[in-house]
């Protein structure tokens, strides 16, 4: 399964990508989604699904249905929108909360034997070469703590080059 992840209307949406997509998930925001409220519950109480009943709270479970993750978001100061970062906050329940040490840093442990590759389309007017290498490693830290097998960052000027790309 392919997910997407973004923060577009639904008419910017529907103008990129072509509605009869099969095995394809998509995470929009219906202006419903709560923010992450750090209790762990996920994590305790309701292992694998957040506590938060408000549509996104098997981010966890869906990320481990996917084989690739795709995210546009609007690149604000070299990091993510806050409607996709709030996701990413809801998916903490991908991981468990048990640590394990990779690479000589320490990481939280997988809950799913899957692995998914991670593409991300910033957009946006004007982002600066400091915003890119900085949105450049929050992707691959992204990538290494949700266990990706590996990540593609793109960035773009408009819309209209993100459907380019996508076409």
């Amino acid at each position: 399964m392919k997910m997407i992840i973004h923060d577009l209307d639904p008419q910017q949406f529907a103008a990129l990508v072509e509605d009869n997509t099969p095995d394809v998930t998509v995470i929009s925001d219906n202006g419903t989604i709560r923010h992450c409220i750090g209790c762990f519950g996920c994590w305790i109480r309701t292992p694998g699904v957040c506590v938060l009943k408000d549509g996104y709270n098997n981010m966890g479970e869906l990320l481990s249905k996917c084989d690739e993750l795709m995210i546009i978001s609007k690149c604000e100061y070299g990091s993510y929108s806050p409607f996709i970062l709030n996701v990413l906050n809801r998916s903490i329940s991908y991981v468990l909360p048990y640590f394990v040490t990779k690479n000589g840093e320490t990481h939280h442990r997988n809950r799913y034997d899957r692995e998914f590759a991670l593409t991300v389309h910033f957009y946006g007017e004007d982002i600066t070469e400091a915003e890119k290498g900085t949105a450049q490693k929050l992707v691959a830290a992204n990538s290494l703590n949700l266990y990706s097998s590996g990540n593609s960052v793109y960035f773009h000027n408009g819309l209209q080059a993100v459907k380019e790309v996508l076409a």
